[in-house]
């Protein structure tokens, strides 16, 4: 269902084009997660839900992949305006 979005967060990490935020920085060090992790979980990932925000209508994704280790972890990211893939969070399951 959202192959195509799958594939361009994959090419925006492959090009390291993206960018994570504070708070995705500070959960994956919380969860002890490596920038490796998050990468790795999602090149192999997959989207499982599209969230949109009430406000600004704008939409977000919630990814499942498997970090370097045997855990499973979740990003939830979207497009930015400049065109990166923004990372907003991150957290083991």
């Amino acid at each position: 269902m959202f192959e195509r979005i799958q594939k361009r967060f994959r090419e925006k990490i492959r090009s390291r084009q993206y960018i994570m935020t504070h708070h995705a920085r500070k959960e994956m060090v919380d969860d002890a997660l490596t920038i490796y992790d998050v990468e790795y979980g999602i090149l192999t990932g997959k989207i499982i839900e599209r969230q949109k925000d009430r406000i600004t209508a704008e939409k977000k994704y919630r990814m499942r992949g498997k970090p370097l280790e045997n855990d499973t972890v979740e990003v939830i990211a979207k497009s930015g305006p400049t065109g990166k893939l923004v990372i907003i969070t991150v957290y083991k399951l």
